[in-house]
């Protein structure tokens, strides 16, 4: 690609492009794309997922998050970079790297880093969240003190995540719900509309920067409001049956055989949505793009082969 002067705006970096719960970083390249910016996708490993970035007319790099060289190779020659990764013991690591590299090398416009809600009800001691939640407070801090024109997101617990594909599982199964957190009220995005809310940001940064923005579906229910959208998007009656939390955990949950630091950190969140610390409605969402997130009988819709035999 050519980043001279003449080809307009720099590149904007993309990292966490192959991921693949919610596949964030994908959808943003995607998005960018198709406004026809140049975008430099940072991925792990040169697979079919990189190929499929690449046939979006993106450049593709592989490099680690964790390695300064990488990271400084991504960077290079780019005005605008998103932070994405996924849920890892590396997380912090890989951040505080990439901070540290976008504030010695990088002249960036904006640095727009994936957060988590979770983090605006912490402080410098709580201790009740995970491991991965606290890491993020760390970053969030880190990033704060560098000077870089930061945007944070804070979205709260995606559709896609573990938690909620456990949960609704057993709809497909046998469609009922398996409900773990009593009347737990919550209220989950979609990673898509995450990613139109890092994409407006990215295409657009002036006015953005300094801000956090924190993301929720539109409206916070509990278990008899789930299934009532869902049986609405499937044209069929669902039902939910209560199950005790630790059972659930050491069955629904150990069934996806997760990483331990990834299984803490479901897990952790599980118990969390029983203390009613998802019980949120924010509207950054409206705030970036102008438009509610979809809710979850919009999910359910799109996505049908998750929710039926």
């Amino acid at each position: 690609m050519d980043y001279s002067p003449e080809a307009g705006m720099r590149p904007i970096l993309v990292t966490g492009a192959a991921g693949s719960v919610g596949a964030v970083g994908r959808t943003v390249v995607q998005g960018l794309r198709r406004r026809g910016l140049q975008v430099r996708a940072l991925v792990r490993r040169d697979d079919d997922r990189a190929q499929a970035l690449r046939a979006t007319g993106a450049e593709v790099v592989v490099g680690d998050l964790t390695c300064a060289r990488d990271v400084a190779d991504a960077l290079d020659g780019c005005g605008r970079m998103y932070f994405g990764m996924a849920v890892s013991d590396q997380y912090l690591l890989a951040a505080v790297t990439t901070a540290a590299v976008a504030r010695a090398y990088g002249r960036l416009e904006a640095f727009v880093n994936m957060s988590q809600l979770t983090v605006s009800e912490m402080d410098a001691t709580s201790g009740s969240e995970s491991h991965q939640h606290r890491q993020q407070w760390l970053v969030e801090q880190v990033l704060d003190w560098s000077g870089l024109p930061v945007v944070q997101v804070r979205p709260t617990v995606f559709m896609e995540n573990p938690l909620f594909q456990a949960v609704f599982s057993s709809i497909a199964a046998d469609g009922v719900i398996r409900w773990p957190f009593g009347e737990a009220r919550t209220s989950p995005i979609a990673a898509d509309d995450v990613a139109a809310v890092v994409e407006e940001i990215l295409a657009d940064p002036a006015g953005h920067i300094g801000r956090t923005y924190e993301l929720t579906g539109p409206r916070s229910e509990d278990v008899a409001g789930l299934a009532a959208e869902i049986s609405d998007a499937l044209h069929h009656t669902v039902g939910y049956t209560a199950v005790p939390l630790q059972e659930w955990l050491d069955n629904d949950l150990a069934a996806l055989e997760l990483p331990a630091h990834v299984r803490q950190h479901i897990s952790t969140m599980a118990r969390l949505h029983l203390d009613g610390r998802y019980d949120r409605q924010a509207e950054g969402m409206a705030e970036v793009t102008g438009r509610s997130a979809g809710g979850v009988a919009d999910f359910v819709r799109k996505n049908p082969e998750l929710f039926t035999r």
